[in-house]
């Protein structure tokens, strides 16, 4: 079975809890991840911080404990294109590349900070933080979902028998537009995910 993320806005304190957009709860030593090396200027260009899994919270749904029982994962990605940003670079079909994403995990999380972007003007550099709720969906579903294997047939025969770690799709209460219904596919090989070697996922895209 896969694991659906259900999202809505956020009714309380989120921190330290699983959420969508917003920004990550992590450990102060961290950095905040970046696409690539800074300008000559000294400036880094942010990758756009996704979503937080709280593991714990997770854990109940995951009968085969295919992800640890505790700690946090943190997913990150280049997605301002699709988010509405014109002047952005857009992400290809297919792999991206090392640089264009991101996924942390943590697995002691203590003493989190919340990693705050703003704009020069001091505004919020992120959509609001959504509540996420979880349930448990065929493995092949559509959607936003963890675990399981990604919707489209053409990403698993691009990609081989990898887990879909996590996935995401079209959603036009946010304005992420992923070209003709597409998906976002963070994949992760069974053994590294056994492993809990969250450095070897990749990232794959595709539109219809």
């Amino acid at each position: 079975m896969a694991i659906s993320i259900n999202t809505s806005p956020g009714s309380g304190n989120l921190f330290g809890k699983s959420h969508w957009w917003g920004m990550p709860d992590m450990p102060a030593d961290i950095p905040f991840p970046c696409d690539g090396e800074p300008d000559e200027e000294g400036n880094e260009d942010l990758l756009t911080f996704i979503c937080q899994i709280n593991l714990a919270e997770l854990s109940p749904l995951d009968c085969a404990a295919q992800l640890p029982s505790c700690g946090m994962l943190y997913f990150f990605a280049s997605l301002d294109y699709f988010l509405g940003d014109d002047e952005a670079n857009a992400g290809p079909i297919g792999f991206w590349p090392a640089n264009t994403f991101k996924v942390i995990y943590v697995p002691q999380p203590v003493e989190l900070h919340t990693h705050e972007v703003k704009w020069p003007d001091g505004t919020p550099a992120y959509l609001p933080a959504e509540e996420i709720s979880f349930a448990e969906v065929p493995d092949g579903e559509y959607g936003h979902k963890l675990l399981g294997v990604p919707y489209f047939i053409e990403v698993t025969e691009e990609a081989g028998e990898m887990v879909s770690l996590l996935q995401i799709d079209d959603d036009d209460r946010w304005g992420l537009h992923l070209y003709d219904m597409g998906n976002l596919n963070f994949l992760i090989s069974k053994e590294a995910l056994a492993a809990r070697d969250f450095s070897a996922v990749k990232l794959y895209f595709h539109s219809m």
